[in-house]
């Protein structure tokens, strides 16, 4: 994949993470569905998580894999504040939780505390992605 193409996936993956979180915002102030809005917030980390990936040259097929190198490549690295890798471990847990195996709902409070975890991470990884540091950047 040439640099000009792996820039296009990033921003795709970016815009993607964007779309999901203003989907989740909506739904929140609708007073819409939770799990939906869990969802949603996750999916804007996990799409952020991509694009990271992407810029390493590194993007695994499963969840666990992407939070896995997540953690690996940059939280621990000190390159993200490890901060945002409990974030993402927290939502992932409530989404597989709200998805797969709660039979009640996500509170709205707890829908909104993922939401704003959700938000700080994405402009996190914007930040450094598309920011005057980012990598590849003189």
């Amino acid at each position: 994949m040439t640099n000009d193409e792996t820039a296009v996936l990033i921003r795709h993956r970016l815009d993607q993470a964007q779309i999901a979180l203003d989907d989740a915002k909506f739904l929140l102030d609708a007073s819409r569905s939770t799990y939906s809005v869990v969802n949603r917030a996750y999916y804007a980390m996990f799409y952020a998580v991509l694009a990271l990936l992407q810029s390493i040259g590194r993007v695994p097929s499963k969840h666990a894999g992407a939070i896995s190198l997540f953690d690996t490549e940059f939280a621990s690295k000190g390159i993200l504040p490890l901060e945002l890798s409990k974030d993402l471990h927290k939502a992932f847990e409530v989404r597989q939780l709200s998805d797969y195996r709660a039979v009640e709902p996500v509170s709205p409070e707890k829908a909104e505390e993922i939401l704003n975890k959700s938000v700080r991470f994405v402009h996190a990884v914007r930040t450094y992605l598309l920011g005057p540091h980012a990598p590849g950047k003189s």
